[in-house]
Formats: C-alpha cells, structure tokens, sequence
C-alpha cells in the first residue's frame, strides 16, 4: 500500500530547502565578515583632504613600480627615468588581497637591479602594500599587484 503525500512532507520539503540556503547565505556571510582585512584609514574624510596633494606629489616623483615573485623569491623593481632606485621603505606588507592571514614582512636587499626578498607564496592573488621615502622626504604609498611566475 502506497504512502500518501500529505502537508506535512511539502512543508518538510519547503523547510529543508530554505533551511538549506539560510545556513549557506549565513555561512558566507559570515566568512565574509571574519576575513576582512580592516580600514585602509581610520578616518576617510580626513584622508581625502589631503588626498590630491599626495598623489601629485607621488606622480611627480616619476617612479615606475612593479613586483614579481619567482620561487620564493620577491622582485621589487622601482625605476626612475628607466634606471633602478633603491628609495628607503617605511613599510612593505606581502599578503592576500582579501586576507591578512597570510601577510608577511620581506626584508629587501638591493641587488643593483631591484630589491630582493625572501617570501613564502603560492598560486593566486598576490599584493605588495608598499610605503617608500624618495630622498626629498615624499612618501610613496602604493598597493603592487604581485605576478607570480611558475
């Protein structure tokens, strides 16, 4: 003898299925939240005053940056008018775009080419968050897409 469908095994079915996807949304939003890296600044409309004037400032140094990372190591080559420059780093941050857990310190040497680290990374998105000082005392603050070669 067959069973019946009766209402209560709909309302089972429909339970399930909205149970299923609440937990999934309150699951990733939750990782979300847990993952964020924090605040570029601590208050927004106080860095955009001087927000115009820095970047001139940064433009005008003319200074061509761009990173990779080969193995384990990390290649950070700042050019100016073609020929590389070896300006003092104030910070150099080597992370996850989307988490700090990975985030990591490099101690860079200058090569006469570019500055060389030591770093542990794998495949995917890579960031340098760099801040530099030119010999006139301008910082320079940029977030360098790392290429990672194989």
């Amino acid at each position: 003898m067959p069973s019946e469908f009766t209402g209560k095994h709909v309302f089972a079915m429909f339970a399930l299925a909205f149970g299923t996807i609440i937990a999934v949304n309150l699951t990733l939003a939750y990782q979300a939240v847990a993952t964020f890296p924090g605040l570029e600044v601590k208050n927004s409309y106080v860095a955009s005053q001087k927000f115009d004037a820095d970047r001139a400032a940064q433009q005008a140094l003319g200074w061509d940056v761009s990173a990779v990372v080969n193995g384990s190591e990390l290649r950070l080559i700042i050019l100016k008018d073609g020929i590389p420059i070896s300006p003092e780093i104030d910070q150099a941050v080597f992370g996850r775009a989307t988490s700090v857990a990975a985030d990591q310190t490099p101690e860079f040497r200058f090569t006469g080419d570019a500055l060389i680290a030591k770093v542990e990374a794998g495949a995917g998105n890579w960031n340098l968050r760099l801040k530099a000082r030119a010999e006139d005392g301008t910082l320079f603050q940029q977030r360098v897409i790392v290429r990672v070669v194989k």
